[in-house]
């Protein structure tokens, strides 16, 4: 894949993450199917990584298909991205967003 293809995969990985409003969450798998690209759940994760330190994308709200925090290391603490989720009335236990089906925001079905 080009450099050029890739970035801008992240561009719009990174846009549709910061639709996701307040309070909601979304999974990687998710924001890859919206983009036409369903299985490219990882290069999305990619994508959250490489906006670790542009505050106008909310990665902390991008989870696995399970709710599970699997990008936390890409956060400067490893318990910020559920400090972010719990500050958005988002309870997380042992990694795992609790009442995560509730929370889930799918792009695919809110994005035209």
């Amino acid at each position: 894949m080009s450099k050029e293809v890739k970035y801008n995969f992240f561009e719009n990985a990174q846009a549709v993450a910061r639709l996701i409003p307040y309070g909601k969450v979304t999974s990687y798998g998710a924001i890859a199917n919206y983009l036409g690209a369903s299985k490219s759940a990882r290069m999305v994760g990619y994508a959250m990584k490489a906006a670790a330190n542009d505050t106008t994308v909310p990665a902390h709200r991008v989870l696995n298909r399970m709710g599970m925090l699997t990008g936390k290391a890409n956060f400067s603490s490893p318990e910020e991205m559920e400090q972010k989720l719990n500050a958005e009335g988002i309870k997380v236990i042992d990694n795992q967003v609790v009442d995560f089906e509730k929370h889930f925001w799918n792009p695919s079905e809110v994005l035209l």
